[in-house]
């Protein structure tokens, strides 16, 4: 993911010294009208030496506190329910059309790069990736020839953790039906589909019909309470609200109402954040407590390059 800048990186902008990432984090929750400042113009500047080659754009350390890398061989989408209308990916990505050789110069435009695909292959140390943070690896318009070839990529580095979030769960289901129909599906590929509100529960439905060794939920931005939900075969859950520009608020009893439901069929529950302006705003604790539980107790891997 591009906006995530190494630990050690720093500007200096009149005099201060100041961390890339806090500069990158408000750049991504920056309203599209509004002016940038020096600090922005700088962060834009880095971003477009930092990631010139294609072959390079994979995020070591990432700030999604539930993995530790992201990799994306396909990026940009298209909108197709309420937790798409603020969709962070397409924020930061518009910033860059038009910026010649930078890897979004078109963009939020559904594009491949096919020269990202081995990259996993080059990371010796484990690490938990997630996929196509800036995309939908099920998008209608990626095809399953191509599918195909991240696919063997993940099973060929199977070193690492691949975790698969889609909107699209009805052709992610074919999809694995048809790719695992003679054998197991590898427990290091784990799959999982965004609900926002109880109209998306036909994606969980799905879900439970995919061959995966590993299925989990995003429910994020959370919008509504989902109401009861029948969890069997799911074995994590992550919750969270929208931030950025526009963030819609989170109701604390939805988040409740999850958590509960998640103890009583025992599925791992992890609540990212509350949201707001930022993603940090309002912190990560339920009623005094962080929940960062993973599934079957395997956590980030942390590692380094």
């Amino acid at each position: 993911m591009v906006l995530e800048s190494r630990a050690n990186d720093r500007a200096k902008v009149n005099g201060d010294i100041v961390p890339f990432s806090v500069v990158i984090g408000r750049i991504i929750n920056l309203d599209l009208e509004e002016k940038p400042t020096v600090l922005d113009t700088c962060a834009v500047y880095w971003l477009c030496i930092q990631y010139t080659s294609e072959d390079d754009e994979m995020a070591d350390r990432s700030t999604i506190e539930w993995t530790d890398a992201t990799w994306n061989p396909a990026t940009g989408c298209t909108k197709i329910s309420a937790g798409c209308d603020h969709c962070y990916a397409e924020r930061f990505s518009e910033r860059f059309r038009g910026v010649k050789n930078h890897p979004f110069e078109f963009g939020f435009d559904l594009k491949l790069k096919p020269a990202r695909l081995g990259q996993p292959l080059k990371w010796k140390k484990s690490r938990m990736i997630f996929v196509n943070s800036m995309s939908d690896l099920f998008h209608k318009n990626i095809p399953d020839s191509y599918i195909d070839e991240v696919f063997d990529t993940m099973e060929e580095a199977d070193h690492h953790v691949y975790q698969i979030l889609t909107k699209r769960s009805s052709l992610m289901r074919n999809y694995m039906k048809k790719r695992y129909a003679s054998k197991r599906p590898p427990t290091h590929i784990w799959v999982g589909v965004s609900i926002e509100t109880n109209k998306e529960l036909v994606r969980l439905r799905h879900l439970q019909q995919t061959l995966a060794a590993v299925r989990f939920i995003s429910y994020e931005p959370l919008l509504a309470s989902v109401g009861p939900v029948n969890m069997d075969g799911i074995d994590w859950a992550i919750v969270g609200g929208e931030s950025g520009p526009g963030s819609r608020a989170i109701d604390p009893e939805w988040v409740r109402e999850l958590r509960d439901q998640c103890l009583e069929q025992n599925v791992a529950f992890f609540f990212k954040q509350w949201g707001g302006k930022t993603p940090k705003a309002r912190g990560n604790k339920i009623d005094g407590r962080q929940w960062l539980q993973f599934p079957s107790n395997v956590q980030p891997l942390g590692a380094v390059a």
